[in-house]
């Protein structure tokens, strides 16, 4: 009997009879996943599909963006908003939690949707843009608040958008003379690392520090194409930095957290900070608890270099901001 030929990842699987057809999830699934994707996008990336072994029931890229039926049980310590993004923002578009720094959310659109995102209950495909009165509110925002001395770029996912509004956005944040610092947190360099064109790269160019900080969370995530799009982002001077969310079945062991920090230093990515879990509806199964954290990351002191040494932090709940959470280490 001859083989079935490898499944042909060309487009981005969007909806359960997708996965299905890809060969990610069996036929019997379909029913329960798109009660789930009535209720949160999906959405695999080409470059992400390729990367899921869709023989191993506990591949860590998959666990990251396949949905399951569980997503739909909300436990009771579960929030709709968990980091209280709502209360905090002044107008549309615009998050201050923090006094020196704030976000800038221009769409709520991303290449993939993660399973365990704190945002599941508003990014997706239909996220859209802020309109143009929107986005023109929220710059102007900026530029009456002097305390904030950083501008935070986030989403949704700020790399989805054109080179030239992305540019345009940048350039006008940048000649705020009280806005020091630009930051833009992305998964796009491995999860859609083709979208990292030149023209894109070269529209983060500007005269004020700029941080790009890389969603990863698996070594494995960085493929041959996600270091081609983070060479052409280092090589257009963009500071990589890396932040990851501790997971249950991606990378709750130390040899997993280590090789995922070794290889984002490799391709000059900065590990950040790894986050505890938020507890966003339905992402219980991804739970790691705190003390178990911090037990990996003493594991792991004498293993890696500082450098691959993050902050590991928690959001407090109500918008309260984050606490490190260790490990604690006695001196003497």
């Amino acid at each position: 009997m001859p083989e079935a030929p490898a499944p042909n990842h060309t487009r981005t699987l969007r909806d359960a009879a997708g996965l299905a057809d890809a060969g990610l999830v069996p036929a019997a699934a379909v029913p329960a996943l798109e009660a789930v994707q009535a209720r949160y996008s999906i959405a695999v990336t080409p470059a992400m599909a390729r990367l899921i072994d869709a023989a191993d029931p506990a591949d860590p890229i998959a666990a990251q963006y396949i949905p399951r039926a569980e997503e739909l049980v909300t436990a009771p310590h579960e929030l709709l908003d968990p980091t209280a993004d709502e209360a905090f923002t002044p107008v549309p578009g615009v998050v201050h939690r923090y006094p020196d720094r704030a976000l800038l959310k221009p769409l709520l659109a991303c290449p993939v949707y993660c399973r365990f995102c704190f945002r599941r209950e508003v990014v997706g495909p239909d996220g859209g843009l802020l309109t143009e009165a929107e986005l023109e509110g929220a710059l102007s925002w900026f530029e009456r608040t002097p305390a904030v001395r950083e501008a935070i770029l986030t989403g949704g996912d700020p790399l989805m958008l054109s080179p030239r509004r992305l540019g345009a956005i940048l350039s006008r944040l940048a000649a705020i003379p009280h806005i020091e610092v630009l930051r833009i947190h992305t998964r796009v360099p491995v999860a859609d690392p083709g979208r990292v064109t030149e023209a894109l790269a070269a529209a983060m160019g500007t005269e004020k520090a700029l941080f790009l900080c890389v969603h990863a969370n698996h070594a494995r995530e960085f493929s041959v194409e996600a270091a081609t799009a983070l060479r052409r982002l280092t090589q257009a001077g963009v500071v990589l930095l890396g932040q990851s969310v501790l997971l249950r079945g991606v990378n709750d062991s130390a040899q997993a957290l280590e090789d995922l920090f070794r290889t984002m230093l490799r391709h000059r990515v900065k590990p950040y900070y790894l986050h505890q879990l938020d507890h966003a509806p339905g992402t219980a199964r991804f739970e790691v608890p705190a003390e178990e954290g911090r037990a990996l990351l003493r594991q792991l002191r004498h293993r890696v270099t500082g450098l691959a040494w993050p902050n590991y932090v928690q959001e407090r709940p109500g918008g309260a901001g984050k606490v490190p959470l260790g490990p604690v280490w006695e001196v003497g």
